[in-house]
């Protein structure tokens, strides 16, 4: 049976990497007593599968995982015996089962809506914006190779949210071509430390899309 998780990773796991994020949930699924079935080879490993990496210091409103249990359980089941073990950090919203042989959720996303809040103030921010999306190309170095950010920036606008301004993004998130919004925000001159970006969004392909 193949279940996928509708979720939110909060601020008590901001600073949680990737691969912590998915041992998390393994834990969750052990102290839950769900049976989590595992990979074959020489080092079998839990069938768990992130749609997206989050970068350290990002908070995520609706994430996606998908976990294969070894029997068929009831969906409501499975959600009460994960809410009753869950962390602080890792909110559910609701679990659906998918085809086992649905398409992985690394393959579908195509790019994330973030929403970036500051600690202080930043008077001249949509100056800033302004000046990014007029250029045609952003080039960054990251893991020692160049590469132009411009085009990974799909949209990129300063909102008013109950009276502040919140900078909203939406960036590429597929394979070899990924926006990252700590990368976006450095690029605008503004430190990671005054700001708070969540993402709110992974947009799929198709009808395969996260409300």
């Amino acid at each position: 049976m193949r279940v996928r998780l509708h979720y939110a990773k909060t601020e008590p796991m901001r600073f949680t990497g990737h691969l912590d994020e998915q041992r998390t949930w393994e834990r969750t699924f052990r102290r839950a007593m769900l049976p989590v079935k595992y990979s074959e080879g020489y080092t079998p490993r839990p069938r768990f599968h992130l749609a997206a990496a989050l970068p350290l210091g990002c908070t995520g409103r609706h994430e996606l995982a998908d976990v294969w249990l070894e029997q068929p359980m009831p969906l409501e089941e499975i959600e009460a015996r994960l809410r009753a073990a869950l962390p602080p950090g890792l909110a559910l919203h609701k679990v659906e089962e998918v085809p086992e042989k649905a398409p992985a959720l690394q393959n579908l996303v195509q790019a994330a809506e973030y929403e970036v809040r500051f600690l202080d103030p930043i008077p001249d921010l949509a100056e800033r914006v302004a000046r990014f999306l007029a250029q045609e190309h952003v080039l960054r170095e990251r893991r020692g190779k160049t590469y132009d950010l411009r085009p990974l920036v799909q949209a990129l606008e300063v909102r008013e949210v109950q009276g502040q301004p919140v900078l909203w993004m939406r960036l590429a998130a597929r394979p070899g071509a990924t926006g990252r919004p700590d990368e976006v925000l450095d690029a605008l001159g503004i430190p990671l430390e005054v700001a708070r970006p969540e993402r709110v969004r992974l947009i799929m392909e198709a009808a395969n899309e996260a409300p």
